[in-house]
């Protein structure tokens, strides 16, 4: 080889040498390089998965669609799955039931606590028209209004001279505001709100004027525990008020979430309760508002066909209103 193609080749090395760093990548470079690619790779399949969901999810709602509200009148609920009644209470997909009971010191208490999903479901109704004198049994209008539990109210059609401030259902029945008797209203939220004291008109008028609508009103009481707060009953409110009789109570324990207690009197094995009893009870299971309904032989809670104490249709007393919770499941999803 000649002395000048030495030289080229001996260059051509040194160049090679020098330029050699940049064209392959060193450790780092390299190890960059696998980590941009992994990243690629993950974001790919990502897409894909998020696709894949995408395709799922629709499907998976339209097998669990929403549950319509009831409509805010007279019309029944939907008809209950008879194979959701058990001793124990009912459940399905909008309600919740479960029944306990009690003996207390001489008492049987029959205690009913209800979880709903849509207020609506919270409902009342009447024998007749709103309006009338009918009365009828609460069993017969638990029957015909598809009711999961129904008790009485306030037999609003026993007050011979209609002194009281009623709604049922959104509608208007009478606008007498009643200075002795506590008030209840039920409202578009399902929330239970109690008035107390004479000037009952300017309390109802400061609560529409907040934006809330009455469902239900109720003119009867006393009322048992208001915010929370156990109250102390007026010796002479209403009948024999310190006598134990069959007593029937509605509270509000939170959102959506109620309890209806009936405590049992004049059999062999219940005495009955006062009704400061009743608000201690009340109190005690933990209710933020509770109200004292008629009482006595109206004392009735209709359960699945049937009776939750110790009750016949031979003495079942026929009263013009009732309040009751209703499923919203149509009856055509029963599986």
């Amino acid at each position: 080889m000649s002395k000048s193609i030495k030289t080229i080749c001996v260059v051509l090395v040194v160049v090679f040498a020098a330029i050699l760093p940049f064209t392959l990548p060193a450790g780092n470079l390299l190890e960059e390089e696998k980590m941009r690619m992994e990243e690629e790779i993950w974001a790919q399949e990502e897409a894909e998965e998020s696709g894949l969901l995408r395709l799922l999810v629709p499907a998976a709602r339209a097998e669990t669609p929403a549950l319509a509200p009831l409509p805010m009148d007279f019309s029944p609920g939907m008809k209950p799955n008879p194979a959701a009644f058990t001793p124990e209470g009912y459940q399905d997909a909008s309600i919740t039931l479960k029944l306990e009971t009690r003996e207390e010191e001489g008492v049987v208490w029959r205690i009913a606590y209800v979880q709903i999903t849509d207020p609506s479901q919270l409902r009342t109704t009447t024998a007749g028209s709103p309006r009338s004198s009918r009365v009828a049994l609460i069993s017969s209008m638990a029957e015909k209004n598809n009711a999961i539990i129904a008790t009485n109210a306030n037999y609003m059609a026993n007050d011979p001279v209609k002194t009281s401030y009623e709604y049922r259902m959104g509608e208007k029945i009478r606008n007498k505001f009643n200075g002795v008797k506590d008030l209840l209203i039920t409202d578009e939220l399902g929330n239970l709100h109690i008035f107390t004291g004479r000037d009952k008109k300017s309390q109802v008028e400061a609560f529409e004027n907040e934006g809330h609508t009455i469902i239900n009103a109720f003119t009867f009481g006393p009322a048992l525990v208001i915010d929370g707060t156990l109250q102390s009953v007026p010796e002479d409110y209403g009948y024999n008020p310190n006598g134990r009789e069959p007593r029937y109570a509605f509270g509000q324990v939170d959102t959506l979430s109620y309890v209806m207690v009936l405590a049992e009197g004049r059999t062999q094995d219940s005495q009955g309760a006062t009704q400061q009893e009743l608000a201690d009870f009340m109190f005690n299971l933990g209710c933020m508002q509770a109200f004292n309904f008629d009482g006595g032989n109206s004392a009735t809670m209709v359960y699945n066909g049937g009776y939750y104490q110790q009750k016949s249709k031979d003495n079942e007393r026929a009263q013009s209103d009732m309040l009751y919770f209703a499923t919203l499941v149509d009856p055509g999803s029963w599986e």
